[in-house]
């Protein structure tokens, strides 16, 4: 039988925490709770629900869920964000791959999108395949945002969907972008690129049509619109905060100029 740790990352999640705690029970050997320093009542709602709970102070997304996986105590990991949830049909997956001997050493699952009072099943929202399910010897976090699993082979999968209950205003969605391209511009700067004007100019209107067009948003409404709208504005402010950071460079480096 596979014996499988739950593992959660934190910062004030105290709305959303009980319904993905609710969702492992019964699946989970043990949930680990990484938690960076919350204020509200985050930390107490996770031991109600059994969880250990461990404070580490903030530094990216891959670390933190790395630090929960290095310290739970079984060797099958489910990484989960603290607004998403177990499917009833995904509950069963899981059972049934309990019980199971596993040759596989990660699985991905689909994930669908609630947002703005609906599931989101286009715009290049599903199935969005997360990969969750890993043993962590064979596989760990990587990257600054939008973290992935970084490992060898090809990954199986598991039915149902992971329930993800993302913003619930536009308000929200336009600060999550502002939040997440100004990681993304500091990840592209430190990896060397240094090109952004073409790029901040002729990706933008690309993502709008592709994701709006050629993956079907417009078969989510205006949710779609919005989809859309939002994923050419996140491209072109990634790459203008690039152009910022590179221009801070070559001041710098002028200034340094005898």
């Amino acid at each position: 039988m596979n014996r499988l740790s739950v593992c959660l990352i934190t910062l004030n999640e105290e709305r959303n925490l009980p319904r993905a705690l609710c969702s492992v029970q019964g699946i989970a050997n043990e949930i680990v709770v990484v938690d960076c320093g919350s204020s509200d009542r985050t930390q107490e709602i996770a031991r109600e629900h059994g969880a250990r709970v461990i404070a580490r102070a903030w530094t990216n997304f891959a670390e933190q869920k790395n630090s929960a996986a290095a310290a739970a105590t079984h060797d099958w990991i489910l990484s989960m964000d603290a607004d998403e949830e177990v499917s009833p049909e995904l509950r069963e997956s899981l059972l049934a791959w309990k019980q199971q001997e596993s040759q596989i050493a990660v699985y991905e699952i689909a994930r669908c999108a609630w947002y703005l009072g609906a599931w989101i099943k286009h715009s290049g929202w599903y199935p969005d395949r997360q990969r969750r399910l890993y043993r962590r010897d064979a596989a760990q976090f990587c990257g600054i945002v939008h973290e992935s699993l970084r490992f060898e082979g090809s990954p199986g999968r598991l039915r149902g969907n992971l329930l993800h209950y993302t913003m619930n205003s536009f308000a929200e969605h336009e600060d999550k972008v502002e939040r997440y391209t100004t990681l993304a511009a500091r990840q592209m700067y430190d990896a060397g690129k240094r090109s952004w004007r073409a790029a901040m100019w002729l990706a933008a209107p690309w993502s709008f049509f592709s994701t709006f067009l050629l993956r079907g948003g417009f078969l989510d409404g205006y949710r779609g619109w919005l989809i859309s709208r939002m994923a050419a504005r996140s491209v072109w402010l990634k790459f203008k905060k690039l152009g910022r950071l590179v221009a801070t460079e070559r001041c710098g480096n002028n200034m340094q100029t005898p």
